[in-house]
C-alpha cells in the first residue's frame, strides 16, 4: 500500500521496545485526536451560540436542551477539552519520569509546556464563555488576579476583560481568544512539537549500540496502534458524553458579577487553594509562575542523563527529577482535594 500523507508523519521505523504502549501510553496520538474533536465539535456549537451576556447562557441551554443532538455535540465538546487536560499532564509527567526532556529535546520540551499552557488557557476561556452562575470565581476572581501584578497589572486587566469590570467587552474578548487567538497557537505550536519530534529523532531511545532488543517496527504498524489507541480514547469519551452531561447553570446576571461564590475549574483549585494562605500575587501569581519556570528549566539544570537510560522508565540517572515530578504532582493533588473538600 502507497504511503498517505499521515503515515509520512512518522518515521519509517521506530524502536519496538519504546513504541509499546506501556512507554507511550499513546498519549501523545491521544491529545491530536481530542484536538480534532475539540475543532469539529466546537464548530458545530458555533452556529448556535452568541456571545452576548445576555444570551450566552440561553443560547448554551436552547443547544443543550432544544437542538437536535445539541446536547451530545456540547457534552463531546466538554470532555474532549476535560480528557485533553488530563492527556497532556499525564504526557508531561511520562516524559519527566521517562528522562525524555534531555538533549536534544529539551527546544521540544519547552515547546510542550507552552503547548499546555496554551491548552489550560483554552479550557479556561471556554469555561468562561458559558456565562453562568458556575464561573463566577474563574470571571471575578481569576480575573482580578491581574490587578494584584505590579506596575503592569492595572492595564492588563482592561486589556483582558474590556473595561473596568466585566461586561460585554469582556465575554466578546474571551469568545475571540478561545476561537481564534488561543486555537491559532494551540495549532501552530502544536504543529511545531510534532515536527520537532521527528526532527529530534523520533521516541527517545539509547544509542544503537546500546539497546538490548535491536528490532524495529515499521510506520504502518505504528500508525496501527496509533488508530486503535484513538477509537479506544473515542469510546471512553462517548461514554463520559452519554452518562455525564457538561455542567450547566442558571444564565448569569450582569448585575450580580461582584458575587464570587462559585469555584475555579478543576484543573484550577490548586490556585483557590493556595489564595486561602495569603497574599493574591504571591500565591496567585508568583507560585504559578516560578512553577512553570523551574519546570522549563528541568533540561537545564539535570543534564547527568546517561544515554544508555533513555527509553526506560525510572531511568537511575534521572531520579533527582523523578522525585521532584512525584512531589509535586502529589502537591498538586493535594491541594486540589483540599480546595474540593472546602467546596463541601
Amino acid at each position: 500500500m502507497r504511503p498517505s500523507f499521515f503515515h509520512h508523519l512518522h518515521p519509517p521505523t521506530i524502536p519496538t521496545e519504546q513504541a509499546r504502549l506501556r512507554y507511550t501510553l499513546g498519549l501523545g496520538g491521544i491529545s491530536v485526536f481530542l484536538v480534532l474533536v475539540l475543532i469539529l465539535t466546537g464548530a458545530l456549537e458555533m452556529f448556535f451560540y452568541i456571545p452576548t451576556p445576555e444570551e450566552a447562557g440561553l443560547s448554551i441551554q436552547t443547544l443543550t436542551y432544544l437542538v437536535p443532538f445539541g446536547g451530545l455535540v456540547r457534552n463531546l465538546h466538554y470532555w474532549a477539552a476535560q480528557l485533553l487536560v488530563i492527556a497532556s499532564l499525564l504526557h508531561l509527567l511520562r516524559v519527566l519520569l521517562t528522562g525524555a526532556y534531555a538533549a536534544p529535546r529539551r527546544l521540544n520540551y519547552l515547546i510542550g509546556l507552552a503547548l499546555l499552557a496554551s491548552i489550560l488557557f483554552l479550557d479556561f476561556s471556554g469555561y468562561i464563555l458559558r456565562w453562568d452562575e458556575g464561573i463566577r470565581w474563574a470571571l471575578i476572581a481569576g480575573s482580578n488576579l491581574l490587578k494584584t501584578i505590579p506596575l503592569i497589572g492595572a492595564g492588563l486587566y482592561r486589556l483582558v476583560i474590556g473595561g473596568d469590570q466585566p461586561g460585554a467587552a469582556s465575554l466578546i474578548r474571551f469568545y475571540t481568544w478561545h476561537i481564534f487567538g488561543l486555537t491559532l497557537i494551540l495549532i501552530v505550536v502544536g504543529i511545531w512539537h510534532l515536527f520537532r519530534v521527528r526532527r529530534d529523532g523520533g521516541i527517545a531511545v539509547p544509542p544503537p549500540a546500546l539497546r538490548s532488543n535491536p528490532e524495529r517496527i515499521s510506520r504502518d504498524v505504528l500508525v496501527r496502534r496509533e488508530l486503535l489507541a484513538a477509537l479506544i480514547a473515542l469510546i471512553i469519551l462517548l461514554g463520559f458524553a452519554l452518562l455525564l452531561p457538561a455542567p450547566i447553570a442558571q444564565p448569569m446576571e450582569v448585575e450580580s458579577l461582584a458575587a464570587t461564590d462559585s469555584a475555579a475549574p478543576w484543573f484550577f483549585l490548586w490556585v483557590q487553594q493556595l489564595l486561602r494562605w495569603g497574599d493574591p500575587f504571591i500565591f496567585g501569581v508568583l507560585v504559578p509562575l516560578v512553577l512553570l519556570i523551574g519546570l522549563g528549566s528541568v533540561p537545564y539544570l539535570f543534564r547527568k542523563l546517561k544515554p544508555g537510560d533513555l527509553g526506560r522508565w525510572l531511568p537511575p540517572s534521572g531520579r533527582s527529577v523523578q522525585v521532584l515530578a512525584l512531589l509535586l504532582s502529589l502537591a498538586l493533588i493535594g491541594l486540589t482535594v483540599a480546595a474540593l473538600v472546602n467546596r463541601v
